[in-house]
């Protein structure tokens, strides 16, 4: 390996993507790609074994999502900068992915020469993000719901009842019905489904 070269790990659950984006960063001379991972946990695993010198993770996947895989990646190798490379540009989300370390959020619809760009910026020790999403997430503030809410909501998703939801989350269905309560008025909705769907825009789930 030359040196200079940036060491760059992939972390994707589509294949597909997972390799178009290996084959354009292979394009450039000064970048690397020397692992890749189809979802979090491993994501997790490669970055620990291969050391590299910027992870590029994705958010959605399964096992463990790009957020939490990216706290953990922060903390057990030091010298590797996590870049959040999504579909999802969820103000929610960048919120969560900077307090989890990432250097750099950035939405899948950029161009590639704008990528291998920002992996230059953040190996540099920048912060990249992606503009309108950063000003989107500026206007939207803090996530309003607890953790409890969270839970609730999330465990609404599916359609649930309230006593389904109770007794997977080990709660009474009067304590379920207040979380959902407070949650659906948090969220400015008029019921728990429309709830769910203005947390997930916001990246608050």
């Amino acid at each position: 390996m030359s040196e200079g070269v940036i060491r760059v790990m992939l972390a994707e659950d589509q294949g597909m993507v997972r390799g178009a984006l290996a084959s354009l960063l292979g394009l450039e001379p000064d970048i690397e790609v020397v692992g890749e991972a189809a979802d979090g946990a491993q994501a997790v695993d490669v970055a620990e074994r291969v050391r590299p010198d910027i992870a590029l993770l994705d958010i959605e996947m399964p096992v463990m999502d790009g957020l939490a895989a990216a706290a953990r990646i922060t903390a057990g190798v030091p010298g590797c900068r996590v870049m959040i490379l999504t579909t999802f540009g969820r103000p929610g989300y960048l919120r969560t992915a900077m307090e989890s370390g990432a250097a750099a959020f950035l939405v899948k619809d950029s161009p590639a020469k704008e990528l291998a760009a920002a992996i230059r910026r953040v190996h540099a020790g920048e912060r990249v993000i992606d503009p309108g999403l950063a000003a989107a997430a500026l206007s939207a503030g803090p996530n309003p719901l607890s953790g409890r809410e969270r839970d609730v909501l999330s465990a609404a998703v599916d359609g649930s009842t309230i006593g389904d939801i109770a007794r997977r989350l080990h709660l009474s269905e009067g304590t379920v019905r207040n979380y959902l309560s407070s949650a659906i008025q948090k969220t400015h909705a008029r019921n728990r489904i429309e709830a769910v769907q203005r947390a997930r825009v916001q990246g608050w789930l």
